[in-house]
């Protein structure tokens, strides 16, 4: 029988940001872009995640977002992010595959295990920064035998140290999935153990980086270094300072890939950015695009 392992290991799961004009989701525009993401060639997506704002939205954002993705989708994973056991809930109810669990500080073990009851779960090692905990390896060993918890993400932003903690736990865990959240070392991620991402910058050029995942995993070593400086050279244009800005980034990422209307690429918690990010990000995906021609 086919597990949620399976079909996620090395494939490439982007975390969706969520299109906006101005403070009002862009019903059309979410719609088109999950049909435009339904084209290429990824294993699924996540929303509700990080990039996708889940905290911030209502319930009925959170209603239609997963029902256009899920909609758009229904062969490959939808993994909705979950805080509370609330969310884990609407997940299930709006027929996501699995949930990604924020980072809980008093009582991480116990969390995943009742938001395991709901579907099941990949768990989230995020920097602190960005409201992250840091589980130390007690902690992740207790969280991975819990028979609900099918891998992690990991996502330190720049620790590759952390990551490599986090890698050595995880060979101890053969039949669990670590999926890296790594955008600006992706490909170093993938050779440290990764063996399928959930990344923000898979919102934008998720055929490069498929085929990055896919170089690694057939072991191309050619076209896995060739691909993996343009996804490095992608990163260094999208998750810059101020960090909370790549959401927006993103977003002008896909509306340059004509994923979006250019128009419906705001992120209303995120900070405002001068125009000359927007012209080095279209710039980039054109580099990309040519890139691959």
């Amino acid at each position: 029988m086919t597990t949620l392992v399976d079909r996620l290991e090395w494939g490439l799961v982007p975390a969706v940001p969520v299109p906006f004009r101005g403070a009002e989701l862009d019903e059309a525009a979410q719609r088109s872009y999950a049909r435009w993401m339904a084209a290429q060639p990824v294993a699924g997506v996540a929303v509700w995640a990080h990039t996708g704002r889940g905290p911030h939205l209502s319930g009925e954002q959170r209603r239609v977002v997963l029902d256009a993705w899920r909609d758009a989708l229904p062969d490959r994973v939808v993994v909705a992010g979950a805080r509370d056991i609330g969310m884990a809930i609407e997940a299930r109810r709006g027929r996501a595959d699995a949930i990604l669990v924020f980072p809980e500080r008093t009582d991480p073990v116990g969390h995943h295990r009742r938001l395991s009851r709901e579907l099941p779960v990949i768990a989230f090692y995020l920097y602190e920064a960005a409201g992250g905990v840091a589980y130390d390896d007690d902690t992740l060993e207790k969280i991975l035998q819990l028979p609900g918890v099918i891998g992690i993400k990991v996502a330190t932003l720049d620790s590759v140290m952390t990551f490599q903690r986090i890698a050595a736990v995880m060979s101890r865990h053969p039949d669990k999935l670590l999926l890296t959240g790594e955008d600006r070392f992706l490909g170093y991620s993938l050779l440290m153990g990764a063996r399928a991402a959930l990344i923000g910058m898979g919102a934008a050029l998720p055929e490069l980086q498929a085929e990055l995942l896919r170089a690694r995993g057939e072991e191309d070593w050619k076209r896995f270094v060739e691909i993996s400086e343009l996804c490095d050279r992608f990163s260094q244009v999208t998750f810059i300072q101020p960090m909370e800005g790549y959401i927006r980034r993103m977003l002008w990422a896909a509306a340059a890939e004509g994923a979006l209307p250019s128009e419906a690429t705001d992120d209303p918690w995120g900070p405002p950015l001068p125009g000359a990010e927007r012209d080095a990000v279209e710039r980039l995906v054109r580099d990309a695009r040519a890139a691959r021609a």
